[in-house]
């Protein structure tokens, strides 16, 4: 038995956050239905690689939900979600705030009907201030919440080039959720949950990206961030490696592998404080003599004395990778329109076992007439909604 079964999750969402989080849920056991608009569905399900009419992204994202098209537009697709929330556990939606309270499928509407509910809404900036209603994308959220300035350096802002926002903030999403089904496991009460992606971006990257704006007395130190002694790459004669020496005695160990044990005596260097005071002096002359080994060279001797170290991978070598085969992370299942492909499994392991992957991604709209029978609406009226243009 998988943790969430016997819950039932009602999503409306675009793009990744209230996705990627619905289909972690879906994963643990839930089941999970994604209502989108009954025009062209989520946008996520046409950028990038695709076969069969689906991306690989919407794959990714949205694995085993039941996809239904309902027009939320029109008071009668308004009354079937309100009639479907009455068995519903959780609803959760990443609309701007305002939006589903205008389409009378907001959080008191929806607790009136189910008090037991936990309602989540996922928002780019929160319920208010200046920019309470501006668009969220992770670029944008990246660049408020500091990510940009973390990233960067000598004030030249960076991005991750990855939507990490948007994961972040699915995975708080997602905790946050199960937190509340627990809460009200012990008192019978429902929740509303509020969550912005600023907030989420910002708690992430806090506790080392904003080391030296934590502490706010006159005599606090401020020392070099952590991530600007580990995050470097080191070149080689044929490539480079990522070395993990975070303190002295590793140092120590590492200059001793190259030959530049000599250091160690420096004055400049002869002590972490110094070392760190010096940084750039010392890693320059470091970095000479790394120019002498190729890769193989620096992996086996660093890893010969205990210093972490790894070879950066391509993104063909981690598939291949014999840690993973290990793990049991990768799975390979065959979907109907797309054919074969990759899945990574749910990282946690329940009972010391993997959880198998769910149900491939939907076609838009492929569950409809399916879940709505679940729900003990009948024969004739999905047939008179769907004529009026209702549900598809």
């Amino acid at each position: 038995m998988k943790p969430l079964e016997g819950i039932t999750v009602l999503e409306f969402s675009t793009m990744i956050t209230a996705s990627f989080a619905a289909m972690m849920m879906a994963e643990q056991g839930a089941r999970v239905i994604k209502v989108e608009p009954i025009e062209v569905g989520d946008p996520m399900r046409y950028i990038g690689s695709s076969k069969g009419g689906i991306a690989a992204l919407f794959a990714n994202c949205n694995r085993g939900k039941r996809s239904i098209r309902v027009n939320i537009k029109e008071a009668s697709g308004q009354a079937l979600i309100q009639e479907l929330v009455s068995e519903v556990d959780v609803f959760i939606h990443n609309f701007r705030p305002g939006v589903m309270d205008k389409l009378n499928l907001g959080s008191e509407a929806m607790r009136a009907i189910n008090p037991k509910l936990v309602y989540t809404a996922i928002s780019g900036f929160g319920k208010e201030g200046p920019l309470g209603t501006a668009p969220a994308y992770d670029p944008i959220i990246q660049a408020h919440a500091g990510l940009t300035a973390t990233q960067g350096k000598a004030d030249v802002p960076a991005f991750f080039r990855t939507l990490i926002c948007d994961k972040i903030t699915a995975y708080t999403a997602c905790q946050a959720v199960t937190s509340a089904l627990f809460y009200r496991e012990r008192t019978g009460e429902g929740q509303h949950i509020d969550l912005s992606m600023l907030d989420a971006g910002l708690f992430f990257i806090f506790p080392d990206g904003f080391q030296n704006h934590t502490l706010l007395d006159e005599d606090a130190t401020t020392e070099p961030l952590l991530i600007d002694l580990l995050y470097e790459l080191t070149p080689t004669k044929d490539g480079a490696v990522t070395i993990s020496a975070g303190n002295q005695d590793m140092q120590m160990r590492s200059l001793i592998a190259i030959g530049m044990e000599h250091l160690l005596a420096d004055d400049r260097f002869n002590s972490f404080e110094k070392l760190v005071t010096n940084l750039e002096e010392f890693q320059s002359l470091v970095a000479e003599q790394y120019l002498q080994y190729t890769t193989d060279e620096v992996i086996a001797m660093l890893k010969k004395a205990d210093v972490p170290c790894a070879r950066c991978l391509t993104k063909d070598e981690v598939l291949a990778q014999e840690q993973l085969a290990a793990n049991d992370s990768t799975e390979v299942i065959e979907h109907p329109l797309m054919g074969n492909m990759r899945v990574i499994k749910a990282p946690p392991r329940f009972g010391g076992e993997r959880l198998r992957p769910s149900r491939p991604s939907p076609d838009h709209g492929e569950h409809t007439q399916e879940v709505l029978a679940e729900f003990n609406v009948s024969a004739e009226r999905i047939s008179a909604l769907t004529t009026d243009g209702v549900i598809k």
